[in-house]
């Protein structure tokens, strides 16, 4: 072997020792608690939605309860579900917790040590969702590895966030990426053995199976059985799934938008496009005197302004705003050595310029130390129902997908007197969220980045008995898909909201 072959052989192994690093690698206390530190410096400094849904002193017992557990904690993952489960119990939806790109690479490449099957939360139980010869699909998950599903459940909830108090939400991360939480909670396993039982019998039955590769339970999950039906709660829609509208009968129509990504603002085509759309819809419902209008946003995780409150022009008899009121927490963007950013630390404080005129421009007013929004930005500007806006009856579909700018829409809907809502809570709050501008801080010895949204809003939505300030959107009728219909790929809320206009209609 000659010189040039050992020296790359030396730097292949000095690299891969360098950039290989294990989530489940050991951590010191001594940096989980500087990180925690400035974690909570950040939260209190540039995050208005921390005391949105938590007073004072839970916010201070939970950091205690932090830095004491901190004690308890010896790996880097430890540390990350420490950080996920305060960036969780804020209550927003648009608060993430993310590994630094050498860690999740190191995850990708796992080669064993997941849980092998998608699951799907039915009827409050947890159900296989694959078809496999070891299990029989829709068979209910007991307990894996001698622990109970019931017990396991709660402990994911950190991974996937919702406003205020919402659980329904967390049923879109657990559905999604139970085997990654699995992997989160308890490391790597090289087999799982599970206890099930089906929906024919009480008896229970243990097996045990090999656990597979993070690609392998990816694999799986493109191939779940329930994704001909749930196929947009995890994935963009296509270009001709974004939006429609079909008449069912003379009475009956059905307006769909699975997204409010249409466009980046009122100037884009693809707003201008959809707008036009809308009112050709809309001119059509007159014309044709349809009685009965299924609004479904049940696939719709946000997307950009103004989409969503030209999209509730057509649907309202009221003068609206998307906002009552949006305020930060500061004039300046705070700890700037710790954003997310590509510029040395040392120069931003030379560029930040720009931005801080931008945001004391767009936040001008000043009282108890919050910063409130003009009144002269889109989001404050008092709307008019447009003139061919519908005036019939609604029927309102949603679920815990909805999100961000669709649970805004939604809230709105719900709102009007003239709108029935069925399906489930949505996991974006009814009364408002921490929306619009998204920053991202980076933890300096864990790496780990936290991701907020800064902008505090109050939705311009009427209080109802059934609505509560931590939570999202509840349904007047709570459907959720049964049993059967989860097996045949059968919609249960839309066949439930079909028979009830026909019953309403008769009455």
């Amino acid at each position: 072997m000659n010189k040039v072959t050992y020296l790359s052989l030396f730097f292949f192994i000095i690299s891969n020792i360098s950039f290989s690093q294990s989530i489940d690698d050991s951590f010191s206390q001594i940096k989980m608690q500087k990180d925690l530190e400035i974690f909570r410096n950040i939260r209190l400094k540039a995050n208005s939605g921390l005391y949105k849904y938590r007073t004072k002193e839970q916010i201070d017992s939970i950091y205690n309860w932090a830095e004491k557990e901190i004690n308890n904690l010896s790996t880097y993952i430890d540390f990350y579900n420490l950080i996920s489960t305060l960036t969780d119990y804020e209550g927003s939806l648009h608060n993430n917790t993310f590994f630094p790109e050498k860690r999740f690479e190191t995850i990708k490449k796992e080669y064993i040590g997941y849980f092998p099957f998608p699951v799907k939360i039915v009827e409050n139980k947890v159900l296989l969702n694959f078809q496999t010869s070891e299990i029989p699909l829709g068979a209910e998950i007991v307990s894996i590895n001698a622990l109970e599903i019931n017990d396991i459940i709660p402990n994911t909830y950190k991974f996937y966030t919702t406003d205020g108090i919402n659980k329904t939400g967390k049923q879109i991360g657990i559905n999604g990426s139970f085997s990654k939480y699995y992997r989160y909670l308890f490391g790597l396993e090289n087999e799982f053995k599970i206890t099930f039982k089906t929906k024919s019998s009480d008896t229970k039955k243990t097996i045990i199976v090999k656990g597979v590769g993070y690609s392998d339970y990816r694999k799986n999950f493109k191939n779940r059985h329930s994704k001909p039906f749930d196929r947009l709660q995890y994935e963009d829609p296509n270009e001709d799934e974004i939006y429609n509208y079909k008449q069912i009968n003379k009475n009956t129509a059905v307006l769909t938008v699975n997204s409010f990504d249409i466009g980046g603002n009122e100037e884009a085509a693809e707003h201008k496009i959809y707008k036009n759309w809308l009112d050709s819809i809309f001119v059509n419902i007159k014309k044709n005197g349809i009685k009965n209008l299924i609004v479904d946003v049940r696939n719709n995780g946000g997307g950009t302004d103004p989409n969503d409150v030209i999209t509730y022009s057509y649907l309202t008899s009221r003068k609206f705003q998307e906002s009552k009121q949006v305020w930060i927490n500061f004039k300046k963007i705070p700890l700037l050595k710790y954003y997310d950013s590509p510029i040395p630390a040392f120069l931003r404080p030379l560029g930040v310029g720009k931005f801080n005129r931008y945001f004391q421009k767009r936040f001008p007013t000043e009282k108890n130390g919050k910063y409130f929004i003009s009144k002269e930005t889109n989001e404050m500007k008092v709307r008019k129902p447009n003139k061919n806006a519908f005036t019939g009856n609604i029927y309102l579909l949603i679920s815990p997908r909805v999100a961000s700018a669709g649970s805004l829409f939604s809230a709105m809907v719900a709102g009007n007197q003239n709108t029935i809502t069925i399906g489930e809570e949505t996991m974006g709050g009814y009364y408002g969220h921490n929306g619009h501008t998204s920053f991202e801080y980076i933890l300096p010895k864990s790496k780990i980045a936290t991701e907020f949204s800064i902008d505090n809003i109050e939705q311009d939505v009427p209080k109802k008995p059934n609505q509560f300030y931590n939570r999202g959107t509840i349904p007047d009728y709570n459907v959720t898909q049964t049993y059967e219909d989860y097996l045949n790929q059968k919609d249960t809320q839309m066949d439930f909201t079909l028979n009830l206009i026909k019953k309403n209609d008769l009455e």
